[in-house]
């Protein structure tokens, strides 16, 4: 049997690693890498509709704002990242999915401090597809969270690749049969999802999401749906809520760039409203959509 080398990788996915198109089976980055080595890196995911980047200006946005707040330089110009962006889109032939993008601070001796050299950062990204059914699924039936204790570090607000409470929670949610795991602080109110943002509609119809601070991430799809629902004249209020207020509400939703405004059916093994997809839920998926220009 030949050994495998790039040259000979089939035709498949492809990857980007620091100016170059890989294939994904090969790609890799260098084992003194920061953000293998001490979580030294953010990172940002996109949808794609229609071979289209959903909300692209909003996530390099929130690209340079997170390499902003840890002293961290973009990897390129913005206007070249998007041409990289589209163009891994374009070879991976993804109509619909996701793109993911991953800077670290480079590969260098490894010692915690930041160091005086800083290397030329790492830049990595993926693409692929998603299926379209399974999210219309999630958007008929609505979906079941648990929640798990918030034991994560300060700067919720960072898209940092520090990710191990996450996973432990959405583990966790996997394993009792939910979809997501709804993150608690100390004091009992709901901060946000292992991996999306927490909404919910209480008893008088006022849709209320957790206010942005560094208890949070700031989502994308969260500020395109605010910034919709206020062009729309549908009032949301921005403010901390607590498991038993969530446990009371009408409806319940979860939104990130992999769906906006998923309904939350059941919370904790108890029902929502009357367990189905509620119709403030639905109106704000519409308006999402409307102003993301998505189907």
């Amino acid at each position: 049997m030949k050994k495998w080398t790039a040259s000979r990788a089939p035709a498949g996915r492809v990857a980007y690693v620091n100016g170059r198109y890989l294939p994904h089976t090969g790609a890799g980055v260098h084992i003194e890498d920061r953000s293998l080595q001490l979580g030294d890196g953010i990172y940002e995911v996109a949808g794609i509709s229609n071979g289209r980047l959903i909300d692209e200006e909003p996530h390099l946005d929130r690209l340079e704002r997170s390499l902003r707040e840890i002293g961290m330089a973009m990897p390129m110009e913005r206007a070249a990242l998007k041409l990289v962006m589209r163009e891994m889109v374009r070879r991976n032939r993804v109509r619909d999915g996701l793109l993911y993008m991953q800077v670290s601070r480079g590969a260098v001796r490894r010692d915690h401090p930041i160091p005086d050299i800083v290397p030329r950062p790492t830049l990595i990204m993926t693409a692929r597809a998603q299926d379209v059914e399974a999210g219309r699924k999630k958007l008929r039936e609505g979906i079941a969270v648990i929640t798990r204790p918030d034991q994560r570090w300060a700067r919720r607000d960072i898209k940092t690749v520090q990710l191990l409470p996450n996973l432990l929670a959405k583990t966790d949610a996997r394993k009792a049969g939910a979809y997501e795991a709804w993150l608690v602080d100390g004091e009992g109110f709901v901060t946000e999802g292992a991996s999306t943002n927490a909404w919910i509609v209480d008893a008088d119809n006022h849709v209320i999401t957790r206010q942005l601070s560094h208890d949070i991430l700031p989502g994308v799809t969260r500020r395109v749906i605010l910034e919709a629902a206020a062009a729309a004249g549908q009032p949301i209020a921005e403010r901390k809520f607590t498991v038993a207020e969530a446990l009371k509400a009408r409806e319940a939703f979860l939104t990130s760039a992999t769906g906006a405004a998923i309904p939350v059916v059941k919370i904790d093994g108890t029902l929502i409203g009357d367990g189905m997809p509620g119709p403030l839920t639905r109106r704000v998926h519409m308006l999402y959509a409307q102003k993301a220009g998505i189907e």
